[in-house]
């Protein structure tokens, strides 16, 4: 039996492998990106609060049993220290055939630094109304 493939990268590949994994529904992958931590907390847009793994894992397998989604995270605004990344992030999906797009995701990650490297801690998605905010740091690049 092959030897289970061990994340190994900073909060920002931690991120990009995070919606990497939802993107190819890999629930495996997915978990394991998680910190070991028991209180660990994922918050779906408008659903309740989920704390630790298994109630974690059965919310995204229920998720993933419908196939897998297409997340950019987008506008990240990101704050670091030595052992914590918070990440705020515009989730952009494709808009669905005859849905208009008048509401957007803000999510908010939180990556931990363990004895086995970075790992999120906390996956918060709310829905917001409205067209997503202007970049504003792109916004206000002169040249």
């Amino acid at each position: 039996m092959a030897a289970k493939k061990q994340f190994n990268g900073s909060a920002d590949e931690l991120e990009t492998a995070f919606y990497d994994a939802i993107s190819r529904a890999d629930l495996e992958a997915f978990m394991e990106l998680w910190a070991e931590d028991e209180e660990i907390v994922c918050i779906h847009p408008g659903a309740p609060r989920l704390i630790g793994h298994a109630a974690i894992r059965a919310s995204w397998e229920a998720i993933f049993e419908r196939g897998s989604l297409q997340i950019h995270a987008i506008q990240l605004h990101a704050m670091h220290n030595m052992f914590t990344a918070v990440h705020s992030v515009i989730e952009e999906m494709p808009p669905k055939q005859g849905v208009a797009q008048d509401l957007h995701i803000v999510a908010t990650n939180v990556y931990v630094k363990t004895p086995q490297g970075w790992r999120i801690a906390t996956h918060h998605a709310s829905i917001s109304s409205g067209q997503a905010p202007l970049d504003l740091f792109q916004a206000s690049v002169l040249h």
